[in-house]
């Protein structure tokens, strides 16, 4: 059952499917959709100008307030309402509306992983992309609510980010790029899962170990979602005692996959030490060196660059090169050899990063140099002294045939540019 009502009706444990009505002075259309945890939510939402919402009780952990209960009756009256429990409801509602992949991309998804072009796999991670980022975030609010965790559903998301990873690595890589404040959580459990599927691929891993390392970053951290929610994105320095209490989602992330089938000692080895450091401070064991092994090292570096990058409700996201700097002179604490190798294949500017030209230009990195880390093959488009877009050209900034080179990784918005919409404009057909 679906009811409009206030914000201040709103209440912890209603699904919000929509905003209905906001003022007309925010200069921004809000879109909200998703389960309110607490009160935090709500006065935030208020904040923002939303004056109604569109609540889907058949969603929500609580109950239809009385005022409504007559419709509600009515609601509970169709077979349908009664035949489906909460979270099936919720998976469904996440993928009601979704464009579903045409024939000929799912056909494409079921090839081998043989190479293809960046265009061409663009076309079905974008899709895949966007859908994985609705189920896992559907996934993270059952676990929130108390459900276990769909070890199954991270499986299958798994493996179709290794495929494409192995079909091109730079069209999954790029959509990493993409940020969304509000859905840190998720997106970083997809992330990690898509640059630790690209480094392991570089490294020359197997199939096999490629998809066990995968799965294992999208479950390192499920653990955040069975903490305090408030406490997980708060905006101020943690306590002593805070800290304490969010070092314990290592050992609910362990309870979540526990037994579970398809749960890997190597998958189980990156959940328990992605948080090691090499000097020994690191928790929960104080492990130093070899004593850790190369996944959890591998998860260390692939969480901390994503983290460091990333967009949150708290924290404005750094540049690449920054969070890779970061990595870089801390050699006590990462693997300083495996940190030059993720370095190598990244690149000192990311695909899908925005880079600013000697030539007065702006360019979007379609795929990095092994040989030449700050010297990508870019995509010009945009003239910075004219502020206008052009038309596009591909340049290798390696070649000796020009002395073009790059000055700066800038910000989308910095030049009012909708990364999304330039992705697409250059890499859909």
């Amino acid at each position: 059952m679906r009811v409009t009502l206030p914000i201040s009706e709103l209440k912890p444990g209603m699904f919000v499917d929509s905003v209905h009505k906001q003022r007309a002075d925010t200069g921004v259309k809000i879109k909200s959709r998703g389960m309110v945890r607490d009160s935090d939510i709500i006065d935030k939402l208020s904040a923002e100008g939303v004056l109604e919402l569109n609540i889907d009780f058949d969603l929500s952990e609580i109950a239809v307030p009385e005022k409504y209960q007559v419709e509600a009756k009515k609601e509970r009256n169709k077979p349908e309402a009664t035949k489906l429990d909460a979270r099936e409801r919720r998976r469904r509602a996440g993928m009601a509306g979704e464009k579903q992949p045409s024939r000929r991309t799912k056909k494409r998804a079921q090839e081998s992983t043989e190479p293809t072009s960046l265009e061409r796999e663009f076309e079905l991670a974008s899709q895949a992309f966007e859908l994985h980022n609705r189920k896992i975030q559907i996934l993270y609010g059952d676990v929130t609510s108390g459900l276990k965790a769909d070890v199954g559903l991270i499986n299958q998301i798994s493996k179709e980010i290794v495929e494409s990873v192995l079909r091109n690595s730079n069209a999954m890589a790029i959509l990493t790029r993409l940020q969304d404040r509000e859905g840190y959580n998720w997106r970083h459990m997809i992330n990690c899962a898509i640059l630790i599927s690209v480094f392991a691929k570089y490294l020359g891993l197997s199939q096999s170990l490629i998809q066990q390392l995968a799965m294992g970053a999208m479950l390192h951290d499920v653990g955040h979602a069975r903490l305090p929610q408030g406490l997980v994105n708060k905006q101020d320095k943690l306590t002593d005692i805070e800290y304490k209490a969010v070092k314990k989602h290592v050992v609910h992330s362990l309870g979540l996959v526990k037994g579970e089938q398809g749960i890997t000692p190597m998958i189980m080895d990156m959940i328990i030490n992605h948080h090691e450091r090499i000097d020994g401070t690191g928790y929960p064991r104080g492990l130093k060196g070899l004593q850790i092994s190369k996944a959890a090292r591998m998860m260390a570096i692939v969480d901390v660059y994503d983290a460091m990058t990333s967009e949150r409700p708290y924290q404005q996201g750094e540049e690449p090169v920054h969070a890779l700097r970061h990595l870089l002179t801390n050699k006590d604490k990462f693997d300083p050899v495996l940190v030059q190798r993720f370095i190598k294949c990244l690149g000192v500017h990311p695909v899908g990063s925005i880079v600013k030209l000697t030539n007065e230009r702006l360019a979007l990195v379609l795929a990095g140099n092994k040989h030449a880390p700050t010297a990508p093959h870019v995509r010009i488009f945009y003239n910075t002294k004219h502020m206008h877009h052009i038309t596009a050209k591909e340049l290798d900034l390696s070649s000796p045939d020009h002395d073009i080179k790059v000055i700066a990784s800038i910000r989308p918005l910095d030049y009012q540019i909708n990364l999304s919409r330039l992705l697409k404009d250059h890499l859909l057909a």
